[in-house]
């Protein structure tokens, strides 16, 4: 497994997700989104395994503030994720093609 993990610090979700990985001796690299984003190659992998929408925080105060919701095309709200990592759900967990958005351990299960 190639896992990497992709989040805030101050997320909850982000920290159930390390400590998973930790407590089941599972190497993985983790990125902190505000010190570093998610490049394009690797936020059109995950999109490959989840929806726009569904990596899309929309109960972020940036959410009201970017306007993503009045743009009608795609690659339009990827170049906004892409510029603002506050827009993102996490965390973001990748093995190889496979991706997950949010605290997902039943999917993680299946990948051991």
């Amino acid at each position: 497994m190639n896992i990497q993990v992709f989040g805030i610090n101050k997320c909850f979700d982000t920290k159930k997700s390390e400590r998973y990985f930790k407590e089941r001796k599972i190497p993985f690299q983790y990125i902190d989104l505000s010190k570093k984003n998610i490049s394009k190659g690797e936020l059109e992998s995950v999109l490959k395994n989840v929806s726009l929408a569904e990596i899309t925080n929309i109960n972020s105060k940036e959410y009201k503030k970017s306007n993503i919701s009045m743009i009608r095309n795609t690659q339009g709200k990827i170049d906004i994720l892409l510029e603002n990592y506050k827009l993102l759900k996490t965390p973001i967990v990748r093995n190889g093609k496979l991706a997950t958005v949010g605290y997902k351990k039943e999917i993680w299960d299946s990948w051991e």
